[in-house]
């Protein structure tokens, strides 16, 4: 099994890869035949959460399970355009060589709306082993990775909030702000359709309901441990948009596609257990909101990092245009006990659901990247054994006391940049990649002339 280890202080964190033995690569072909399958699709998760990869007939898959299938080396570090990064040290530093491509067995699906064909999400390495540390998937997996070493497994969570627009006039499916209204929700077949195929995919729905903007949907899904939950995640959002624009209708998870209309999010929940016993390390019975002193620990860790990670919890500048007063998207570092103004939000159940909810996020995010973050800053804050901040009363929004979070992308890549102790929990050479890649992409969205500029200057002036 290939092994590698990256300089820094967590070491010990890194996951491993393996290629495939001929007579593993032979019976996963056996389950993929017997599932039905004549075509699969090996997929990368980027750094924005796009799948990127290749569909390999079935025939072809047992020699790229052991050699590895070979991708663009760079594809993780293309940015929201798919130009290459400068400086990111995978593209023009590495003569933009291809990657290799492992198959993780454990995640194959269907793809129902695909005739035979199922899909398995890859990790990646280079040609001589070193695996590639800023993919996304990897990054989570080392986080969970030193979570462990502390005893802890993590339960997630993914919450999403998009539009559904009509494909050729972009008009939203249907209009008002009908929050919760049942006769919404079951206003178009395609949305029951797609739950239908969400379910095909072993993906556990909870509940559906339209939301607050015009052609708004939120879609929840229950939990699961470790990458898992992510992959979820990762399926979920490329199933919702390959699928709507089947039936001639574009979905976007777009943070802010209309102005004066509600935004897109991207509600992150987590809680740790316990490895060895299962019970939830935030539980406390006998503290006063049923909160353990892990789990204050945890809590203030997210919020000392919280500047920080706005960068990649709200990844474009597009983001930013949501967090607008009264609006439910959280603009300070602040908790509160079922409180939907603060930052993080304790869902106080006083049983084993016991877990946080961070509402920060945008439903641009990449699920991979919200996770490895928010767990990196929770750990940081149980090593270090900070102490919880008070929670305060009242909206916290109206609150000056309370630290303003970046308003602006290129505040937060500031703030990012200067997290010593985040980075380094995180890795270097993710960090020079993700850094890289949003200051090109800042730089490159600066130089373009919004509409609204044509529209107030072109004529008058």
């Amino acid at each position: 099994m290939l092994k590698v280890v990256e300089e820094g202080p967590h070491d010990h964190a890194m996951p491993t890869l393996a290629l495939s033995s001929p007579e593993e690569a032979n019976a996963f072909v056996e389950k993929v035949k017997s599932s039905g399958f004549e075509f699969v699709r090996f997929e990368l998760p980027d750094m924005a959460g796009l799948s990127r990869g290749k569909t390999i007939p079935v025939g072809h898959i047992a020699g790229y399970m052991k050699s590895g299938l070979n991708l663009y080396g760079g594809a993780v570090a293309l940015d929201s355009y798919s130009i290459p990064v400068r400086d990111s040290g995978y593209n023009e530093e590495m003569n933009y060589q291809d990657c290799v491509m492992v198959v993780d067995q454990d995640t194959l699906t269907p793809v129902p709306w695909l005739e035979k064909t199922g899909r398995v999400i890859c990790d990646t390495m280079w040609y001589d082993g070193r695996l590639q540390m800023a993919s996304p998937r990897l990054l989570l997996k080392k986080m969970l990775s030193l979570a462990a070493a502390l005893g802890y497994t993590a339960k997630i969570g993914h919450e999403y909030e998009f539009y559904v627009v009509d494909a050729k006039t972009r008009e939203p499916i249907f209009g008002g702000q009908p929050i919760f209204v049942t006769s919404r929700t079951h206003h178009v077949p395609a949305i029951d359709d797609l739950i239908r195929v969400l379910q095909s995919q072993g993906i556990d729905i909870i509940t559906y309901n339209v939301e607050h903007g015009p052609g708004q949907v939120e879609i929840n899904y229950g939990a699961l441990d470790g990458v898992a939950a992510s992959d979820r995640a990762f399926v979920f959002k490329g199933t919702v948009k390959e699928y709507l624009i089947k039936h001639g209708l574009l979905a976007t998870f777009m943070t802010k596609p209309y102005k004066g209309l509600s935004g897109s999010c991207s509600h992150f929940h987590i809680s740790l257990l316990d490895s060895k016993t299962g019970s939830n390390a935030f539980l406390d019975p006998e503290d006063e909101n049923g909160m353990s002193e892990t789990f204050k620990r945890f809590i203030q860790g997210v919020l000392d990092h919280m500047p920080a990670a706005m960068a990649v919890w709200n990844p474009t500048p597009n983001c930013y245009r949501r967090i607008r007063p009264k609006t439910y998207a959280p603009s300070n570092v602040s908790w509160g006990v079922q409180d939907r103004s603060a930052s993080v939000r304790v869902k106080a159940s006083r049983d084993q659901s016991t877990h946080m909810e961070v509402r920060v996020p945008s439903a641009m995010s990449n699920p991979y990247l919200v996770a490895a973050t928010t767990i990196a800053a929770g750990l940081l804050g149980i090593e270090q054994q900070r102490q919880l901040m008070p929670a305060g009363t009242g909206p916290k929004e109206d609150d000056d006391r309370y630290a303003k979070l970046p308003t602006e992308m290129h505040d937060a890549l500031d703030a990012f940049e200067s997290d010593t102790a985040l980075r380094e929990m995180l890795g270097e050479e993710f960090v020079k990649v993700y850094l890289s890649m949003k200051r090109q992409e800042v730089a490159r969205l600066r130089d373009e002339i919004p509409p609204a500029e044509i529209n107030e200057y072109f004529e008058l002036y």
